[in-house]
């Protein structure tokens, strides 16, 4: 195992959270089974005190988990420093049978927690708590996915080889590759990209519409379309190489950051879609909610649109 001072620190705030999500996960699944918010015993009223400290301990995991996320890449980044053949986090990621699946684990679970904040929002605004069985529930399935990605980023922080050589980005994300990445490569770039702007218009008409399950289903399925144009065509125009296809790089300085604001701006329009349609709220709430998806949908769609756009007028050719 590489032991330098930012994956030590990974590791210790993971066992720290796993610890405290130990102590919630049995309190959850007392409320769960004994909560009814019509009793007055002295049971329910311990639940309820319960389920404030439970839920808080849950908000503050959610806090330091996405700057956590993020402190995860710089960490991949660096670890790229020490590993032959990395030339960004693409590389570490590679070089264990862990890493793919650990990065995906990371993403679905801010997504679902993100969703359990929302759910614990609006369940406070009412004094009845109408969503209080639901949301504890809710995190009896989320912790034993938490549970999993500390598993699974132990063990992949673990499995690093300081001594192997490992693949670089260029070699992961190729059409010569025998990953998946060769697959989605080898398909026609016009029909992904078509797809992208469908599916985006499909976004734009159900939110017209407010056809708000509509409105949720494309802007889940807007997360693959999106992330999957990225890797096969907006993010060789971002690079201005045909065969640079890594979605690490876009963190890099050496393009501004911009992989950053990308991937804020799509975890921000998917998420609050997520949360129209998924979540029952007054119409004043789902409104705003609307708008905060849609405009980050689109600033993403135009963001990286802009792009090959920029690149042919400066060149009069597309790559």
């Amino acid at each position: 195992m590489i032991l330098i001072p930012e994956v030590l620190t990974l590791l210790i705030l993971n066992a720290l959270f796993a610890f405290f999500a130990t102590l919630v996960f049995v309190q959850a699944l007392k409320i769960y089974l004994q909560w009814d918010i019509n009793s007055h015993s002295q049971t329910q009223y311990k639940l309820e005190k319960q389920s404030y400290l439970s839920a808080t301990i849950i908000k503050f995991i959610f806090s330091i988990k996405v700057p956590l996320f993020l402190f995860f890449i710089f960490t991949l980044d660096k670890l790229s420093d020490l590993l032959s053949g990395a030339m960004c986090g693409a590389g570490v990621v590679d070089a264990t049978i862990y890493g793919n699946y650990l990065f995906a684990l990371k993403i679905l679970n801010i997504y679902l927690f993100a969703y359990w904040i929302a759910l614990n929002h609006e369940d406070l605004k009412d004094p009845k708590q109408p969503y209080t069985k639901a949301k504890f529930g809710f995190f009896l399935i989320l912790y034993f996915l938490f549970i999993s990605e500390t598993v699974l980023e132990f063990s992949m922080f673990n499995a690093i080889d300081v001594e192997d050589v490992v693949n670089c980005c260029g070699s992961i994300y190729s059409s010569t590759s025998k990953s998946y990445f060769a697959t989605i490569l080898s398909w026609d770039p016009s029909i992904l990209v078509g797809t992208f702007y469908t599916n985006y218009l499909f976004i734009l008409t159900s939110y017209l519409l407010r056809f708000k399950y509509i409105f949720a289903f494309f802007n889940i399925t807007f997360i693959i379309v999106s992330l999957t144009t990225l890797i096969t065509f907006f993010g060789t125009y971002i690079y201005e190489l045909p065969s640079h296809h890594c979605p690490f790089c876009l963190l890099q300085s050496d393009y501004y950051y911009i992989g950053y604001f990308l991937y804020s701006f799509l975890f921000l329009g998917t998420f609050y879609a997520i949360y129209v349609g998924f979540i029952w709220t007054n119409h004043t709430s789902m409104e705003k909610h609307y708008k905060i998806s849609f405009f980050f949908t689109s600033l993403y769609t135009f963001s990286v649109s802009f792009y090959p756009l920029w690149y042919y007028l400066q060149n009069g050719v597309f790559l």
